[in-house]
């Protein structure tokens, strides 16, 4: 049985996979890793971004980690074969429904936001995107001519209690192990499926999660409120599209979407998920200058939620804490290290 896939995609998504890869057999000899095509690669060899063979590998094993999808050379292809909607049915196919984001500040890069010292320092949210819902997923999707000239697009907001519901209790449970706060983000005032989102959260709350801190945002002002104060949330839990906008405002705190890792759980028992959250950044790709630090936080969380490995991930952690704070910085955190550099920094640390 293979205990970690490898779905390394496009772009800088080889380069930086490939550095969690040295630090993945270095740290960890034992696991069983193998690698799989996905993304533009896989539909320009197979004519899939996602092959029936690579989605049974990844439900095969314990834990997935990819580097990243896209560019401008799938642009033209069909929406159905585009390398983001292999990423789609991956996520669809493996039911990862709860997307872990944490937003952490390091201490020797507090100075590398764009925001002040004192507003960052020691900053620890985590946000959970609910992932197989939402926006995303919903039908009808279309676009049409219209009889007088141009066009309509549509696109459908869906979701069920049950997909509120469960993706909820994973944010309180989390709450309980952390600083026992839950802020739940939509946009009740204006959205029905907010609405919805809103009472499910509320009546879960009550029913099983009173002991838990619970307050309820606006997600345009969650927006607001991450950069004036971000250190004010735990775990902050939303919907699909507002998880995906709100995590990306959460990273610049941290100084790079390069320093940013991710989970996607499903039920107990089911593999999970993980990847860095900063794309496939084709201006830079091919350069070897991509931080890969998110990739190798990735398999850190990894270790610690589908691995089995906390003391590992313990020790990994540690690690690129030493390695910041001896100065060393890609490109994107000020400094000239080339991603093999930085994945050689870490491998000393360890």
């Amino acid at each position: 049985m293979t205990d970690l896939l490898l779905l390394p995609g496009d772009g800088i998504g080889p380069e930086v996979t490939a550095q969690a890869r040295r630090v993945a057999e270095a740290l960890t000899p034992d696991l069983k890793i193998a690698e799989g095509p996905f993304g533009g690669g896989s539909f320009d060899a197979h004519g899939s971004p996602l092959t029936d063979d690579t989605l049974a590998a990844a439900k095969a094993a314990k834990a997935v980690l990819m580097g990243a999808v896209g560019g401008p050379q799938w642009a033209s292809a069909p929406r159905d074969k585009r390398p983001e909607a292999g990423l789609l049915a991956l996520r669809a196919g493996m039911g990862v429904f709860a997307n872990l984001r944490p937003a952490l500040c390091f201490q020797p890069l507090a100075d590398a936001s764009s925001l002040k010292r004192e507003v960052i320092e020691g900053l620890d949210l985590m946000i959970v995107r609910e992932l197989t819902g939402g926006i995303y997923f919903g039908a009808p999707r279309f676009i049409e001519d219209l009889p007088g000239g141009g066009q309509r697009a549509v696109d459908t907001q869906v979701y069920t209690t049950m997909e509120i519901e469960r993706v909820a209790r994973v944010a309180f449970e989390l709450a309980r192990g952390r600083r026992n706060k839950v802020t739940s983000a939509e946009k009740s005032n204006v959205m029905d499926s907010g609405l919805l989102w809103r009472r499910v959260v509320t009546d879960l709350h009550t029913r099983d999660y009173a002991d838990v801190e619970l307050e309820h945002i606006l997600a345009d002002n969650a927006a607001m409120q991450i950069v004036k104060n971000p250190k004010q949330f735990d775990v902050l839990v939303t919907d699909n599209l507002f998880g995906d906008i709100l995590s990306d405002i959460s990273a610049q705190l941290t100084g790079s979407l390069g320093m940013l890792p991710s989970a996607a759980l499903g039920v107990a028992g089911t593999p999970g998920l993980y990847e860095p959250i900063h794309g496939s950044a084709p201006d830079i790709a091919g350069q070897g200058v991509a931080n890969p630090l998110a990739s190798i936080l990735s398999f850190e969380m990894a270790l610690r939620w589908s691995l089995g490995r906390p003391a590992e991930a313990d020790r990994l952690y540690a690690a690129v804490g030493r390695t910041l704070a001896d100065g060393a910085r890609t490109r994107d955190l000020g400094g000239s290290l080339t991603t093999v550099q930085m994945g050689d920094a870490v491998l000393a640390s360890l």
